[in-house]
């Protein structure tokens, strides 16, 4: 019987984290910088990016910062290719950056849907097909792809949001059905209300609405993110794939 210890051990992976320069992104980097992996945060603000790997650095970890916007695909592949080149290759991939874009249905423009899917749709899969020929090299490859238990339950007025993160629920499935004879699993996290710079920018209205929607009636903290983000991403769910772990405090159970 392996150690558990050994079960959640990262040494001598290579993770990409996108939105790895805050909240939940910065929590799960950290965590994966401590279990041993190498760590590649991207966001868009190069001055986040340089912050996030000196606090990884600081730690003792390998880490490398690229600054990335999910919505260009050129920036994206320079993402894997910036990877490879410092690292060598790619194990872990988490997409976890995302647009919040909130607007009721009946004022949903053109440029709105293209916005919103474009960082939260077609970005996370565009970037893990092209790290795909790496994570096919890999002997534990996992992709995670953060979502929101908005995907699962109504989200008034975060239509565009809860239907981008639903979709990539449908491709977390289908990733992992096509992707299982390659040994690569693949996941998704659904978080409940979270106390991120995302939330912190609704009114104190809508803040104390999120709080109270669960059984547990808080928010939780971005820490709280990095058991399932770790378990997913470790040989401890060796014999996980397809699967979205629902981590909301009972959000949905209390609908």
């Amino acid at each position: 019987m392996r150690d558990p210890n050994e079960l959640f051990d990262l040494s001598g992976r290579t993770a990409i984290v996108t939105g790895g320069t805050r909240g939940i992104g910065l929590a799960v980097a950290e965590a994966f910088s401590m279990a041993g992996a190498n760590v590649v945060v991207a966001s868009r603000k190069v001055e986040a990016c340089q912050a996030a790997v000196g606090q990884l650095e600081a730690h003792g970890g390998r880490a490398l910062g690229v600054p990335t916007h999910m919505g260009d695909l050129e920036g994206v592949r320079n993402l894997i290719d910036a990877t490879v080149a410092r690292f060598g290759g790619i194990d872990i991939v988490v997409n976890n950056a995302a647009n919040p874009l909130a607007l009721p249905i009946e004022l949903i423009t053109e440029e709105a849907f293209d916005k919103s899917y474009e960082v939260n749709v077609k970005g996370p899969v565009m970037l893990t097909q092209f790290a795909l020929p790496y994570l096919r090299q890999s002997q534990r490859a996992s992709v995670i792809n953060v979502i929101s238990v908005a995907a699962l339950i109504p989200a008034p007025y975060m239509a565009l949001y809860s239907a981008s993160k639903a979709a990539m629920l449908a491709f977390t499935r289908n990733m992992a059905a096509e992707w299982a004879s390659d040994e690569i699993r693949v996941n998704a996290i659904a978080p409940g209300p979270v106390d991120t710079d995302m939330v912190r920018n609704n009114t104190p209205e809508v803040i104390e609405r999120m709080r109270t929607s669960n059984l547990q009636h808080r928010l939780a903290a971005p820490s709280e993110i990095i058991g399932p983000a770790l378990f997913l991403a470790s040989d401890a769910s060796s014999y996980v794939t397809g699967q979205v772990l629902v981590a909301d405090g009972g959000t949905v159970a209390a609908r």
